[in-house]
């Protein structure tokens, strides 16, 4: 268990952070799925499948805090753009160009437009284009089938295209 949380935490920390738009919440997202493994790990049929497991988990602890933040009134709305302080927070930015990347304008601008988007074109293209996984695999772990995957990516693209062409005008 500590082996796969070293191979995997930080990336599902930062594909929770990109869902949520919240450190704090993605960090929490990330644990609830691990307890949940461990808690788990007996039943577990196949291990190499921990990895998929930890991600789907992830992607339904972010569903369910922000179902969670919808029902206390607040609702959701995407976090300023330099919300994640990388001297506050070094285990998000892994190495210099990690920061690099994660400090640049137009890095901010697509994060910012990501965090508009609807749960589900926001998760699949997380996975697509930040994990770069295949449909197969975005659809077993969201649950859907694969036209809904490749859908949602299509809308998801085209939504956050016309949110950036807004938001530079």
């Amino acid at each position: 268990m500590t082996a796969l949380y070293a191979e995997h935490a930080l990336e599902l920390t930062r594909i929770a952070h990109a869902v949520l738009g919240d450190l704090a919440a993605a960090e929490d997202a990330v644990q609830e799925a691990f307890g949940g493994l461990f808690r788990r790990w007996a039943f577990l049929s196949d291990p190499a499948k921990a990895p998929e497991y930890l991600r789907s988990s992830v992607l339904n602890n972010c569903r369910s805090a922000l179902r969670g933040a919808g029902r206390r009134g607040r609702g959701w709305a995407p976090p300023a753009a330099d919300d994640v302080d990388s001297a506050a927070h070094p285990h998000l930015f892994a190495d210099a160009a990690d920061v690099a990347v994660l400090r640049a304008e137009d890095r901010r601008a697509v994060l910012a437009a990501l965090r508009r988007l609807p749960v589900r074109q926001r998760e699949a293209l997380v996975l697509r284009y930040y994990l770069d996984l295949p449909d197969d695999e975005i659809a077993r772990i969201l649950g859907v089938q694969r036209a809904t995957v490749r859908s949602a990516v299509h809308r998801g693209l085209a939504s956050l295209e016309r949110i950036l062409r807004g938001e530079s005008s």
